[in-house]
């Protein structure tokens, strides 16, 4: 579908961008490509398993490209059921992350056995471990929404060997509620709702932010239970 059929679905004069992302990472631009056909399912899972999953795809776009997926189903630009997508998508951030739990667990005695290592020390590790172990799930699950973080924290949690069923388990909750629920927020108010349609850049802003909160309390909460520790034993 052209760029000038989109905006006469959408009722209004221009197709909708994140101002904050170059042309060639908008969302828009890469899935309302007519030459693509079906096949832009296929990128779009593609885009986020490797966001998920390989560490070089930390910049690539996420959040807004579920969304976005969602939003242009509802129009019919891209030409498949919604919850079919949502299944595809949800299946690609759950590999996604699997692949980098592995690359972590694998690569990580590696890295970090090494004695002159000042950037990855064995105490990191044993810090990561214990907070996982304490905060996984929610810290897991929380992760998703927050760009660049959710692209290393499942190689993290796998350096720091995080019981594998459990990483399962809160990895598939985490990719059903991002994966699943940005596309499901983006098909039905993307094309209903003209704020969040008009403010996309908002929207997301505001998730990461929520996201942060949580996961900002706890390493806070971390920080001062060693200071008191530290004064204990002076």
């Amino acid at each position: 579908m052209s760029d000038s059929a989109l905006p006469a679905l959408m009722g209004r004069g221009t197709v909708p961008s994140l101002g904050l992302l170059p042309d060639w990472l908008d969302p828009m631009k890469i899935l309302d490509n007519p030459a693509m056909g079906a096949w832009v399912v296929v990128l779009a899972c593609g885009i986020i398993f490797a966001e998920t999953g390989l560490l070089v795809g930390f910049f690539l776009p996420g959040d807004s490209l579920l969304f976005t997926a969602g939003l242009l189903v509802s129009t019919g630009s891209m030409p498949v059921n919604i919850w079919v997508l949502m299944a595809l998508l949800i299946v690609s951030g759950f590999i996604g992350n699997q692949v980098g739990y592995l690359i972590g667990y694998k690569a990580g005695p590696a890295i970090f056995n090494k004695p002159e290592s000042r950037l990855f020390k064995k105490q990191h590790v044993d810090s990561a471990h214990a907070f996982f172990e304490k905060h996984g799930g929610k810290a897991l699950i929380l992760a998703r929404f927050v760009p660049i973080v959710r692209t290393f924290v499942p190689v993290i949690v796998g350096v720091a060997k995080m019981d594998m069923r459990k990483f399962v388990l809160f990895n598939a909750i985490g990719a059903v509620l991002w994966a699943g629920g940005v596309t499901l927020l983006g098909y039905i108010l993307g094309n209903k709702v003209p704020w969040v349609r008009d403010n996309l850049d908002i929207i997301f802003i505001a998730i990461v932010a929520v996201s942060i909160i949580p996961i900002g309390i706890e390493f806070l909460k971390a920080i001062s239970k060693r200071n008191k520790k530290k004064s204990s034993q002076a």
